[in-house]
């Protein structure tokens, strides 16, 4: 199972940062692999609200179903699922100084025959976890520094 971690600093205070982590529609913005990702449900972001993503990795293109599975004012756990894989995306957040530390750990879980994709899937991810740091920091840190 691929998994790729980083941790970085931005300046945007964790009160900004875990609402605008936690409606995955955001991804748009922040996750260079996102190509559309629509809200399914409606009302406040929630334990349980839901995601259609559309992403191309490595020139692939898939789609994925994510839901918020966890939320606290340190913590968003997100998992997206289709036939071939389950990627949970776990984001921890804490104070430093005026702005955040940021923990990304996005694991990936490939089913059936796509599990012989994992060695290379590993590389590609590492790749791309560098991406997501440089396009999530960028993002972040335009954000208002504190929340309204």
């Amino acid at each position: 199972m691929p998994t790729v971690s980083r941790t970085f600093t931005v300046e945007s205070s964790p009160a900004v940062v875990v609402p605008y982590l936690a409606d995955f529609g955001n991804a748009e913005h922040w996750d260079p692999g996102t190509e559309e990702c629509t809200r399914n449900d409606s009302g406040p972001v929630v334990v349980g609200s839901t995601w259609h993503n559309k992403s191309k990795i490595a020139g692939v293109s898939t789609e994925l179903t994510y839901t918020l599975q966890e939320l606290t004012e340190d913590r968003v756990v997100l998992i997206g699922r289709n036939d071939t894989a389950t990627s949970t995306e776990t984001i921890e957040v804490t104070p430093s100084g005026t702005g955040a530390s940021i923990t990304y750990t996005n694991e990936i879980d490939f089913h059936g025959a796509a599990k012989l994709a994992s060695p290379l899937a590993k590389v590609v991810f590492e790749k791309i976890g560098g991406d997501v740091v440089k396009q999530m920091t960028d993002v972040l840190n335009a954000l208002p520094r504190q929340s309204m």
